[in-house]
């Protein structure tokens, strides 16, 4: 007997607004990689697996390739964009910046609001690494540092994370769920909520920058497998 696929294109509940429900449905295939990266984005099957018009999925297209998941190519039409280890290697430099200046402010105004809500963050993605589902990752894992970001005060800085969330949705999909590091990424994560609950500034920017430094080390040994 198959088993089901970790990922499916079929839209289960009526969505607010469509054109939202087929970004997400259309992110979640290219993080978890049911598209694969290089693989042609053709309109008609689209429509047909997604039950939607060519303007919704040319508006959907557009706007992941604003996000930097799908690239445009002459003669050829829309793609599931590569990513290679300088593009991660770049995200990973600004998230250490912009990552470690909303966590240690925290740190600073730490209040039990404030760690409740990373609590409730680390209960769901624990939830979503055990049902393999990439759309809950890329959603919980999204929610834990929007929890810092906000409570930072640093709206602008969420604002450019933002921008770069379906290319850091794509590698924490490679890494969080990895077993093969000495301290996995949902462990990371607890220790920045630990280091923010104590108050606790260099423990905060020791516990970011741990956690950056594991995940982009596990990135790169992907990302040059796969170009081998």
């Amino acid at each position: 007997m198959s088993k089901e696929p970790p990922v499916s294109l079929k839209i289960d509940h009526p969505p607010a607004t469509l054109r939202d429900i087929v970004q997400d449905k259309m992110r979640e295939a290219i993080i978890s990689g049911l598209f694969k990266p290089g693989e042609r984005l053709v309109e008609r099957p689209l429509c047909e697996q997604l039950g939607v018009s060519r303007t919704v999925i040319r508006e959907t297209i557009r706007y992941l390739e604003a996000e930097g998941l799908v690239q445009i190519l002459p003669n050829r039409g829309p793609i599931v964009a590569r990513m290679d280890w300088d593009d991660a290697r770049q995200i990973y430099e600004i998230r250490e910046k912009l990552e470690t200046s909303a966590a240690i402010r925290c740190a600073e105004i730490s209040t039990p609001e404030l760690i409740a809500a990373l609590d409730r963050a680390l209960v769901e993605l624990d939830q979503a690494i055990a049902s393999g589902s990439a759309g809950d990752l890329y959603r919980v894992s999204t929610e834990f540092y929007r929890v810092i970001f906000e409570a930072a005060g640093q709206t602008i800085a969420w604002e450019i994370v933002q921008r770069l969330n379906g290319r850091i949705g794509r590698l924490r999909a490679m890494t969080l769920s990895t077993e093969d590091r000495k301290t996995s990424g949902p462990a990371h994560m607890r220790a920045i909520r630990n280091a923010i609950a104590a108050g606790d500034v260099s423990a905060t920017q020791a516990a970011v920058g741990a956690h950056l430094a594991d995940a982009a080390s596990v990135a790169k040994r992907l990302l040059e497998q796969d170009q081998e």
